[in-house]
């Protein structure tokens, strides 16, 4: 069986580091990816999904991350179950994040680059289509 997502998306908001009991680093955030057609209103549509990165991670994520940066995300998709205070059950659907990639750089967004973001993977190339007239021997793979 396969359970495996990849996404691409902009930040919602900061990511929340939190710890566990145990003293684990778990960051959470949202990003917002558009789907690939319009709606009958002409409209592009967006999904919001939540993702879960742990550890170092984690930390890497929270520190260098920020409402808006372009990020690929691959991961697990992950249906979890709870009870809320007033006994009702719900489930939540997120991304176990286990690689991310950044797609765009703090200072291409105009933000102040992090204190220490040269611990941060580099940012990577946006893939770009081939031109008209360019032929799959031109393509660099």
């Amino acid at each position: 069986m396969l359970n495996r997502i990849i996404l691409i998306g902009r930040l919602v908001a900061d990511p929340e580091l939190k710890y566990t009991a145990s003293g684990i680093p778990m960051a959470k955030y949202r990003i917002a990816v558009n789907r690939d057609y319009k709606n009958q209103q002409g409209e592009i549509e967006t999904d919001f999904i939540n993702i879960v990165s742990w550890r170092k991670q984690a930390e890497v994520v929270s520190k260098n991350l920020q409402k808006g940066r372009l990020i690929a995300v691959e991961g697990q998709l992950q249906i979890r179950q709870y009870q809320t205070e007033d006994g009702q059950k719900r489930s939540i659907a997120e991304v176990v994040a286990d690689r991310f990639h950044f797609l765009d750089s703090s200072r291409d967004r105009g933000a102040a680059p992090a204190a220490d973001e040269g611990s941060a993977p580099p940012p990577e190339e946006p893939f770009e289509e081939p031109s008209e007239g360019q032929t799959k021997d031109d393509l660099p793979f």
